[in-house]
């Protein structure tokens, strides 16, 4: 395969998966969420929309079926899916429903030479962004590819920020975990000293702990940080893990 003369030139690699499988990365342009998941039974609009999406400065991998985009997924996760409605065996729909029962949430955009409004208002529903009728335009595309990039990107902050909130509570011992359980109902320090059998002050000195180490500037932002992992539950599944952790 042999790129065009169009600015910025293509750099082609051919990656195996089952045969329907193509690398192409682009030399100019920059997206936080790159990645490029193309699925296309029809190998000439495959080509086609492959170029078109590395001229809008994202990196994309090709496949000619549903299920061989899911085999690359056990190795491979794109941060974006671009996926035709119509494809032999498994199609669009369908795709998009076996990642959503996977537990895999990858921001999607829809294409079809044959839409239709039923099929759009479930795509959406089930969570596209966009649906577009092919062929389309590359200014279309590079749009909806640039919405989707946003929720992409919007979705791994949210992740790492639940993340390094996971890491924070780890970090709190038993004592200090029953003390923040009791800070963000807004109970008094004497009243949760009474409650865990010790004084005031002891209880003074393991909220300061709990605010320092969850990085929190007030219980305001606490009791936000709190129902973020996940509240109760979050604390009990650490808990669990520290069976034999010391209270202090």
């Amino acid at each position: 395969m042999t790129p065009s003369n169009a600015t910025p030139r293509l750099v082609i690699q051919s990656r195996s998966t089952d045969g329907g499988s193509n690398m192409i990365a682009p030399t100019a342009g920059h997206h936080d969420a790159s990645r490029v998941a193309l699925v296309d039974d029809d190998v000439s609009i495959r080509r086609s929309l492959a170029r078109m999406i590395t001229l809008c400065g994202y990196d994309v991998q090709t496949f000619d079926s549903a299920q061989a985009f899911l085999l690359e997924l056990e190795v491979w996760h794109p941060d974006l899916l671009v996926v035709d409605l119509r494809m032999p065996g498994m199609d669009g729909l369908a795709l998009q429903a076996s990642l959503t029962e996977r537990g895999v949430n990858i921001p999607t955009v829809f294409l079809s030479g044959h839409g239709d409004v039923a099929s759009s208002v479930r795509a959406l529903r089930a969570g596209a962004i966009d649906f577009l009728e092919k062929p389309c335009e590359e200014a279309e595309l590079a749009a909806s590819l640039d919405r989707a990039a946003a929720i992409a990107r919007a979705d791994r902050m949210a992740r790492d920020n639940l993340r390094a909130l996971a890491d924070r509570v780890a970090t709190l011992t038993r004592r200090e975990r029953e003390v923040f359980r009791w800070v963000v109902t807004g109970t008094l320090n004497k009243q949760i000293a009474a409650a865990l059998g010790t004084t005031e002050k002891t209880i003074k000195v393991h909220r300061a702990r709990v605010m320092t180490k969850m990085n929190a500037q007030s219980v305001v932002e606490l009791v936000r940080m709190f129902d973020h992992i996940g509240g109760e539950s979050a604390l009990a599944q650490v808990d669990g893990r520290a069976t034999s952790e010391p209270e202090t």
